[in-house]
Parts: structure tokens; C-alpha cells; sequence
């Protein structure tokens, strides 16, 4: 009993003033980025299973894999959504929101060679993600544009999160995601899959058609669609406890015996079943493929709560 109790002071620890070194995709240790207690962290492997789990899980793809995002080099760019650590004192630049109503305000802890999702000449989401260690505060920016060598930037959304005391976005608010959601505690990292060899969150995941609704932990929709068998953002799948992992191994079976107990939340539209993850030149990218011979139905919507259509 000491023993254990000393891992979870430990890492609660660890997650509220972590020893971390700064730079571009620098390692997080294993680090828990949100409280123990958080909706990302939550062990739903004994929720129930939503009445529309079937019809969603068809709309989405029954037999349609798992993909990684992540782990491989992408038109000469590491694949998956960087991020970048940066002390306390680094200075801050004014960034120009197209939708300032439902963005943070500036300015933001962004280095001038901050890592754009996709690279510089990207035409995707130009994800950016900055971490201050020192004081634990998590800022992203979706679709985003340095200027003059980086002393502004200009992006379509922005938000800002106190990992130590996270709240959720006010309602009908957009973040970096979609969702609404943070998206650096969704991602899957190698420190945490092949350094610690276990995930203890939910993984962040995208589909191509989702619904005009969200549901809790997210804040926002992102989509014309109206038809109740589609997923809404925020909804939560899991791998079937059922389910055989004896035969996956390393970073694979990692990430699929967490997603029995943390699962997928639904938090952007993308490709269907799409895994997002931190680029890390050290992922062996033949590892993680074996995660797609779990298909759509190998998944099951776990039961969601109050739906948010307008």
C-alpha cells in the first residue's frame, strides 16, 4: 500500500510542478498534463455503452481501421501535431485572431522557431502548441501565420488552459479544436507509450462526418449535419474489454490496453478513426501499425450525457 501511494503522490506531483526541459517537441517525462481527477483522465471502461453506440460506430466505419497519425514523416514533415516547451520568462507576442470573439487574447509565449503542425508551407491546420513549465499554462493556435520572423502571428482561433485548474470553454466556444477541447493532453507521446509503456488518458481522434452536436467535455460542433446516428464532438469510444490484445505488442499494445480504460474523444473532423500523436524521432513506426487491424466495430460508444444541437 506505501508503495502505491507513493506512485500517486508521485505522479500528481509530477503533474502539478514538473521539472521539465524546454524546446521544440522536448521530452514531458511521462508527465501527467492534467489533474488526476480531469475528464481526460477518467477511467470509463465500467460506463455504459450508448444506445446509438451501433448506428454511430456504422457511421464512422464498422470495418474501417485505426490509423496513427503520428509516428511517420508526412511530404517531408514529421507526421502528427508538435508542440514546443518554453520557461516562465519567455517573452510574449501579439497574436491577431479571425475569430477573437471565441479566441483568448493575446499575447502568447510563442518562439520564433515555434514547430507549425505540417511545417511552414502547410496548407492544413498549422497547429500551434506551447507549454509554460513554470507555470503550467498550455496556449494553442489553429491555422497559424508568423510574421517578421515570428514577433506576431496571426490565427484563426486561439485558447489558453491552466493545466493545474482546467476549465472548460464557455459554451458554443471553439478552442484550437473543433471541440473546443486542448489538444496537447490528447495526444499520444512517446514518453508516456514507450517510455513509462502506459497511457493514462483518453487519445484525441477524428472522423470525417460528425454531427451538429457536442457533448460533454467539449463546447462546440463543427458541422452542417443533423442526422442523430452521427458522432457528435466530445463523444467518448472505447475498445471492447473483450477485446484480444495478447497478440499486439510494444507501443501498439500500450496504446490499445489504455483505450479499454481512457478510450477516443471525438474532438476535430478529419480522417475516420485517425489517432492524433507528438512527433518524436525516436517512434518506430512498424510498431504502431498493427493498431490498425482493430477496426470500427472492435469500439463502442460509451453512454453520453446532455447533447448540445444549438
Amino acid at each position: 500500500m506505501k508503495s502505491c501511494l507513493f506512485l500517486f503522490f508521485t505522479t500528481l506531483a509530477l503533474a502539478q510542478q514538473p521539472d521539465l526541459k524546454t524546446g521544440p517537441n522536448a521530452d514531458l517525462g511521462g508527465a501527467l498534463l492534467m489533474p488526476v481527477s480531469d475528464e481526460w483522465n477518467r477511467d470509463v471502461s465500467k460506463d455504459e455503452v450508448d444506445p446509438l453506440s451501433d448506428a454511430i460506430i456504422a457511421s464512422i466505419g464498422a470495418e474501417t481501421g485505426l490509423h496513427e497519425d503520428f509516428g511517420i514523416v508526412w511530404k517531408g514533415q514529421p507526421g502528427g501535431i508538435p508542440y514546443y516547451v518554453v520557461s516562465g520568462d519567455q517573452p510574449k507576442v501579439p497574436v491577431i485572431f479571425e475569430y477573437a470573439d471565441e479566441s483568448d487574447p493575446g499575447p502568447y509565449p510563442i518562439p520564433p522557431d515555434a514547430h507549425i503542425e505540417g511545417g511552414p508551407q502547410s496548407e492544413g491546420d498549422r497547429h500551434v502548441l506551447v507549454l509554460d513549465k513554470d507555470n503550467w499554462k498550455l496556449y494553442e493556435l489553429f491555422h497559424s501565420f508568423p510574421f517578421d520572423g515570428g514577433k506576431s502571428w496571426k490565427a484563426s482561433s486561439g485558447a489558453v488552459f491552466d493545466l493545474r485548474n482546467p476549465k472548460p470553454r464557455p459554451a458554443g466556444w471553439t478552442s484550437a479544436d473543433a471541440a473546443g477541447l486542448p489538444i496537447l493532453p490528447g495526444l499520444a507521446r512517446y514518453d508516456e507509450i514507450c517510455g513509462a509503456k502506459k497511457l493514462t488518458h483518453a487519445l484525441r481522434f477524428t472522423v470525417k462526418k460528425s454531427r451538429r452536436a457536442y457533448v460533454s467535455p467539449a463546447t462546440h460542433f463543427a458541422s452542417p449535419h443533423k442526422d442523430e446516428n452521427l458522432p457528435p464532438m466530445g463523444m467518448r469510444v472505447r475498445l471492447k474489454a473483450g477485446f484480444d490484445t495478447s497478440k499486439f505488442t510494444g507501443a501498439a499494445k500500450v496504446i490499445l490496453e489504455g483505450l479499454k480504460i481512457h478510450g477516443l474523444i471525438l474532438a476535430d473532423n478529419g480522417g475516420d478513426w485517425f489517432i492524433s500523436g507528438a512527433p518524436d524521432d525516436r517512434w518506430n513506426h512498424e510498431e504502431l501499425l498493427p493498431i490498425r487491424k482493430v477496426k470500427g466495430k472492435d469500439l463502442e460508444v460509451v453512454k453520453m450525457g446532455p447533447m448540445t444541437t444549438r
